[in-house]
């Protein structure tokens, strides 16, 4: 927790100084203790000292010039031009130059999109690794969430593109597709839902033909993000291929040909979005446009969904921490608020109910924080070849989509009740949080989808639940410094959730499948923050971590009594710790488990 109290003496305020600020002009980098203090758990020393400068410099990035960038972004909506002024079919996508500074922050100066993929990119030898590339998306998504989109799908694109694409579509344009040079990017799209079929793609019908030489494709696509996209992966069915899953293909459809000219296709409408208003979404109907085929396709059976859900899973993972990211700017909004609101002779924040609300709001936060850290640690050791780590992200992936974009809606909510009237107000930063959040609930998968996707593909047919609970009773174990009661405690609670979900995995009760599911992830982030907590006390720094894990236990992981006062002990005198600034030493947070 940060203190931005800025509160004046009663007699030497104005009007105005009685209304709470917001969290403009801070580094949201410089505020973020607990990611600070992540950077500790989960990068290589040497990785974290060469990021921490440009963390630092992106912290000051999003907490002024992106922050105002992304409002008047917001307010100021893509425009779509069918025709010029003499009545050309000159289609074009207007974006305020607000739009456009951002881009050129996200992908020129940061290079977001590519550092996944190429060496060198803030002069780190190697390409960055995911612990430290899912960093830049959270801090960033803390001001722009739409913007994000492209940045993603840009970023999985050339990866799909490049482990499964033609030759000669990566060396036509998949080289511009990891450029930092605005004159030249190629920004990615992927173009997959039509009116017949959203998560249900087994009926999509947009059609590929095989006519001179080329693919072509034709038909409707109903909610194309990134739509002016220069690359676009389109899902198509070849022409005599069969029905279901089994027939669909993946298609490299560039935006312009080599001649110069438009491939054919055309954006019929943009869509009037609640949410990430800043990013052009639109309806697209292909007219022949060429496209590359991925593989050699046709009237036979097909890999492209299978393929696809390459990509699929890695913008999952990317929502998750942009939800994350989210999250940490909701949360340090009613922070914010609550340190420099007075009512009834003291600022908010000690009013012991307002501390409630604050303890669950940030509880969610700090959970999907710990839980993206980890599940990049784990992509990190998969990309390398480690198939356990493989297997444990095949569920947390899910998991981390899952609850954290959930989570995001109700944090965004609380923040707006913290500021109270003026967070219902367009000039403030939280209708905009609260529109975006909805976002995450939506896009690749809704909560329903990624909670069956757990339980009746990750634990039913994978069996990855008993490698989650293995890998967290291993961290147990391996945890010094950790109460022998309160790990047995935790290691039980683990067993549970992961019986729990196998139960409803054998018996396909769907019904119960977001019930396991939030078993799981509450399971997991429990022990994360047991072990982070003791990691970084035995260090010597703050060990407030495991205070979160104990009221995960206690609010998540165990039943209570609603018509029961209850016993409050821990939860108040944890509460009072986690909104102190003052640092936890691992003594403190041992004997406060004991409560």
């Amino acid at each position: 927790m940060f203190n931005a109290v800025v509160l004046k003496n009663k007699e030497d305020r104005e009007l105005e100084d009685w209304v709470a600020p917001d969290c403009h002009g801070l580094n949201f980098f410089e505020i973020d203790s607990s990611l600070k203090n992540l950077l500790d758990v989960y990068l290589p020393e040497d990785l974290r000292n060469h990021m921490t400068p440009v963390f630092e410099k992106l912290g000051e990035v999003a907490g002024n010039r992106l922050d105002d960038l992304s409002r008047m972004s917001d307010r100021h909506v893509p425009v779509l031009h069918h025709r010029d002024a003499r009545g050309q079919d000159k289609e074009w996508i207007e974006f305020h130059p607000a739009y456009t500074e951002m881009e050129k922050i996200a992908y020129g100066d940061f290079g977001i999109h590519c550092m996944s993929h190429k060496a060198g990119v803030h002069e780190w030898p190697e390409k960055i690794p995911p612990m430290a590339k899912y960093v830049f998306t959270y801090l960033f998504t803390q001001s722009e969430f739409g913007l994000m989109c492209p940045i993603s799908v840009t970023d999985t694109s050339y990866g799909l593109l490049e482990k499964h694409g033609p030759k000669e579509a990566m060396d036509k344009f998949g080289w511009q597709m990891l450029s930092q040079d605005m004159d030249e990017v190629h920004m990615g799209a992927q173009f997959m839902t039509e009116k017949l079929g959203g998560s249900e793609v087994a009926n999509l019908s947009v059609t590929a033909k095989y006519e001179d030489g080329a693919w072509r494709l034709y038909g409707d696509k109903w909610f194309c993000s990134c739509v002016g996209a220069e690359v676009a992966l389109v899902l198509a069915r070849p022409e005599g291929a069969p029905e279901g899953n089994s027939g669909l293909a993946i298609f490299a459809v560039p935006r312009h040909l080599e001649d110069g000219s438009r491939n054919p296709y055309r954006v019929v409408r943009l869509k009037d979005k609640m949410g990430t208003k800043s990013m052009a979404s639109g309806e697209i109907v292909f007219e022949g446009a060429v496209g590359y085929a991925f593989g050699d396709v046709g009237a036979k059976a097909n890999p492209g969904l299978k393929q696809m859900m390459d990509q699929v899973v890695m913008s999952r993972l990317s929502h998750g921490v942009r939800a994350a990211g989210m999250m940490r700017r909701c949360l340090n909004e009613a922070l914010v608020t609550a340190q420099n609101r007075e009512v009834f002779g003291e600022t908010i924040i000690h009013k012991p109910l307002m501390r409630r609300q604050l303890l669950k709001m940030m509880l969610p936060t700090e959970q999907a924080l710990s839980m993206f850290m980890n599940v990049a640690v784990q992509l990190h050791k998969s990309n390398q070849g480690d198939k356990q780590a493989e297997r444990l992200n095949r569920i947390l992936t899910p998991l981390l989509k899952f609850r954290a974009c959930r989570d995001n809606v109700d944090v965004a909510g609380g923040a707006l009740e913290a500021r109270g009237g003026n967070g219902f107000i367009e000039d403030w930063i939280n209708p905009k949080l609260v529109r975006d959040a909805y976002t995450g609930l939506l896009w690749e998968g809704t909560s329903n989808i990624n909670a069956l996707d757990i339980v009746g593909r990750a634990v039913g047919k994978t069996g990855a639940h008993n490698d989650l609970a293995e890998d967290l009773k291993n961290r147990l174990d391996e945890t010094e410094n950790l109460p022998g009661q309160y790990a047995g405690e935790l290691k039980g609670l683990i067993d549970r959730a992961r019986d729990l979900a196998e139960e409803v995995a054998v018996t396909n009760n769907e019904t119960l499948a977001r019930q396991a599911s939030n078993a799981l992830y509450h399971a997991t982030t429990a022990t994360l923050f047991a072990e982070e907590g003791a990691i970084l006390g035995r260090q010597g720094k703050d060990a407030r971590r495991l205070l979160l894990s104990r009221l995960v236990m206690d609010t998540k992981l165990k039943p209570f009594d609603p018509l029961a006062a209850g016993e409050t002990a821990f939860e108040v005198a944890a509460g009072d710790r986690l909104l102190d600034e003052r640092m936890v030493s691992l003594e403190e947070a041992t004997d406060l488990l004991q409560l």
